[in-house]
């Protein structure tokens, strides 16, 4: 049997093993016990146990006294917008984001509309734990009503970041792959209002999906072929609840998830979002941060996880952030990793330069990331950060999120995993081989 994965914004396990119904009512009803007063929106991705367990929680939601707001089949960060739009207590969102078919999840939000920050979710975790709800009696059950349009809220926001008439002359033909997720309803929707000729792949939420789900190189071979066939200017390539973005460029060339927040960090620098940092995460590639020197933006970086991010760009009145798994976060939109802000924002890019996917890729500063794991336990963790910092004494550490060490032209973070016995070792060079020796070197001072 899978572990149950229980963490500060929510939970992910395996339907019919650990994620159940009534793991599911238990959780969310320690929820519902810790927001304010107001209704709860819930949404889910396509997975074909999303209306089960929709329907479980939003009963849960209602026998504590709470209206819901059902929202259906809808992205993550449309959850985010929607919270906001309708003067909502929270959200649940009902995804296991790029997890295999078997799994599905549970992610919170907050009334400001981004995912729990990490002393409030520890509060409903801790209840969940503990069996704490607010169970009511027979005249207070809460009531349920259907949102005619979750999505407008959040398509309105995303067209007001960019030049949609500039966008919209050039036509672009494109393609988005979302794979049987949630994220072709407003996928299409977005990209048929910026004039868009758009080839949809998986835009019906069955939750079937056509391939492994993450949206990895390894993954995207038959979508990167088809774009290569056609004559598409861009692929667009989205996870099952599409915070995520992946990009195929014209030549049908992967050209990742990393390079979707640089490219939509060049493109925020060149329309003048200079006003504040750029906030990245410890194990985000450096070009981000590269691109925003250029314009003499400072970068900062916040420990790994969205929820992180979202509370350094806050506290620090950031003008742009997110992370490097392909999650853009535009403070304008909300402060959620969102994959329709990287769609709008690289094709006005396109539009504003004229210069193909391509070429815009190349043109980014060219860095190598190398990633490796061993099994380790914990307790052995703060030891092997020891050895590492007296054995690489030229770097700079930072420690808090693992030990993360900096050198001018690249870096080495060393992390025990949050759901398994592991160190996970991710760095970056000007090189594959250089990255790759660095979590090599990491590698052999794991034991003394």
């Amino acid at each position: 049997m899978s572990k149950l994965i229980i963490s500060v914004s929510g939970l992910r396990g395996v339907v019919g093993e650990t994620l159940t119904p009534d793991v599911a009512c238990r959780f969310v009803a320690s929820f519902a016990a810790s927001v304010p007063p107001g209704p709860i929106v819930v949404g889910r991705d396509g997975r074909t146990t999303g209306p089960m367990l929709g329907a479980a929680i939003m009963a849960a939601l209602n026998a504590c006294g709470r209206d819901v707001i059902d929202a259906g089949v809808a992205a993550t960060p449309t959850i985010g917008v929607m919270v906001r739009e309708r003067s909502a207590a929270g959200a649940v969102q009902i995804s296991a984001s790029h997890n295999p078919p078997p799994y599905n999840g549970i992610k919170l939000f907050g009334a400001s509309g981004r995912v729990l920050d990490a002393e409030s979710g520890a509060k409903i975790r801790d209840g969940y734990l503990n069996g704490t709800a607010a169970w009511c009696a027979f005249d207070a059950i809460g009531s349920t009503s259907r949102d005619a349009d979750p999505h407008a809220g959040h398509l309105e926001k995303v067209l007001a970041t960019i030049d949609v008439d500039l966008v919209r002359k050039k036509a672009f033909h494109v393609l988005i792959d979302s794979n049987h997720g949630a994220g072709g309803i407003l996928g299409k929707r977005l990209l048929d209002s910026l004039g868009c000729v758009v080839e949809a792949v998986g835009d019906e939420p069955t939750g079937l999906f056509a391939h492994v789900p993450e949206p990895t190189a390894d993954n995207l071979t038959e979508i990167a072929s088809r774009v290569a066939g056609s004559e598409c200017a861009i692929g667009f390539c989205q996870d099952p609840d599409a915070d995520r973005l992946a990009l195929i460029d014209e030549n049908g060339r992967y050209i990742g998830e990393e390079a979707t927040l640089a490219l939509c960090v060049t493109r925020a620098m060149m329309v003048g979002r200079t006003s504040g940092p750029i906030v990245i995460n410890g194990a985000t590639s450096s070009m981000s941060g590269l691109v925003a020197a250029q314009h003499g933006v400072k970068t900062l970086r916040s420990a790994v996880g969205e929820a992180n991010v979202a509370d350094m760009m806050i506290a620090n009145e950031a003008s742009y952030g997110g992370e490097g798994n392909g999650g853009p976060i535009d403070p304008t939109v909300g402060y959620v990793r969102d994959s329709f802000v990287g769609m709008a924002q690289v094709l006005d890019l396109m539009a504003r330069t004229g210069k193909p996917l391509s070429q815009l890729a190349d043109e980014l500063p060219q860095l190598a990331i190398h990633k490796d794991k061993a099994e380790i336990s914990v307790e052995q963790l703060p030891a092997i950060f020891e050895r590492l910092q007296e054995h690489f004494r030229d770097a700079e550490a930072q420690t808090g999120d693992g030990l993360r060490l900096q050198w001018d032209d690249s870096w080495l973070l060393v992390r025990g995993s949050n759901t398994e016995p592991i160190v996970r070792m991710i760095a970056e060079a000007e090189t594959v081989a250089k990255a790759k020796s660095l979590c090599d070197t990491a590698a052999g001072l794991l034991n003394p």
